[in-house]
């Protein structure tokens, strides 16, 4: 298949284009500039310059596709309204394109907030007004129009070496700054994790299978106690590690706070026998203590 790939330079989606290519498919990779294509075009495939606000751009990226892989998503969360309203119209220009055809559309989401229990993939979730990014229930809109989109859930750490971007570094740079890596209580809330390698196969056996209305966790560990992560920060940097209070906690991690003692288990059972998918990376803890996990 050519698919059309938004955010084909990114850290999930470069990882993403390799897969594709290499298991035999061609790739036309969205990308905001032409320096960043560049590493696209040196393995074979080719680039569109543009953003997710460019919708004439997106739709000749996409008319000519045999399927869609989007991953692109901005990082100014002070703009999150913006950039969640300017995703939701990208994705529905997809789905009036591909409304008709059994070309497939795969979408990007995520675990933002639990409700209780392991996330499971029939769940459902509405938007969250905090952070209200509508990309799945977009997509399953789509779905309910017959139209061939599915979902891939991220879990909140996406590791590998070379990391520079997402919740690693950012606790990282907080512990640096601080002296100390820290958790919050007794640090046994869970977080899953996936190996970005493993992440972007999981992409590719989606857009292959081409279902409607599926949901895929791509999600290798399903719950590691976040004291064990703060534990591999501290070795990597040197550093100390420390259980705090909440209130201490706003201090020491800010705005990340919410997120360091959420507990958000993730079952990838379904995912793994729906679409033959085994994980086969090092996990998390071992990823973040190899001592060029940052280079």
């Amino acid at each position: 298949m050519n698919i059309f790939l938004t955010g084909a330079n990114g850290w999930i989606g470069s990882m993403i284009a390799s897969e594709l290519m290499a298991a035999g498919h061609s790739v036309t990779g969205l990308v905001r500039s032409a320096d960043k294509g560049a590493a696209l075009e040196a393995q074979g495939g080719k680039v569109v310059l543009g953003s997710l606000g460019d919708r004439d751009v997106l739709r000749r990226g996409a008319e000519a596709a045999d399927g869609i892989v989007h991953t692109a998503f901005g990082a100014d969360f002070s703009r999150i309204g913006e950039l969640a309203a300017e995703e939701t119209a990208a994705i529905e220009t997809f789905g009036e394109l591909f409304a008709g055809s059994p070309r497939p559309i795969v979408v990007t989401s995520g675990f933002l907030h639990m409700d209780g229990g392991k996330a499971k993939e029939t769940d459902r979730p509405s938007v969250w007004p905090v952070f209200p990014r509508a990309s799945e229930q977009t997509a399953f809109r789509l779905a309910e129009r017959g139209i061939h989109a599915t979902v891939v859930r991220n879990p909140r750490s996406v590791h590998g070496k070379g990391e520079t971007h997402g919740f690693v570094p950012m606790l990282a740079a907080a512990a640096r700054e601080k002296g100390v890596s820290a958790y919050i209580g007794d640090g046994a809330n869970l977080w899953p994790a996936v190996h970005r390698l493993d992440c972007a196969r999981v992409y590719r056996l989606a857009v292959e299978r081409g279902a409607i209305g599926e949901a895929y966790h791509a999600v290798a560990e399903e719950g590691v106690p976040y004291r064990a992560i703060a534990e591999a920060i501290g070795r990597q940097l040197g550093l100390p590690t420390k259980s705090l209070t909440e209130e201490e906690a706003e201090a020491h991690f800010g705005p990340l706070a919410m997120w360091v003692g959420n507990d958000g288990p993730a079952s990838s059972e379904w995912t793994r026998k729906t679409l033959g998918w085994s994980p086969e990376q090092v996990g998390i803890v071992a990823d973040i203590e190899q001592p060029d996990y940052s280079e």
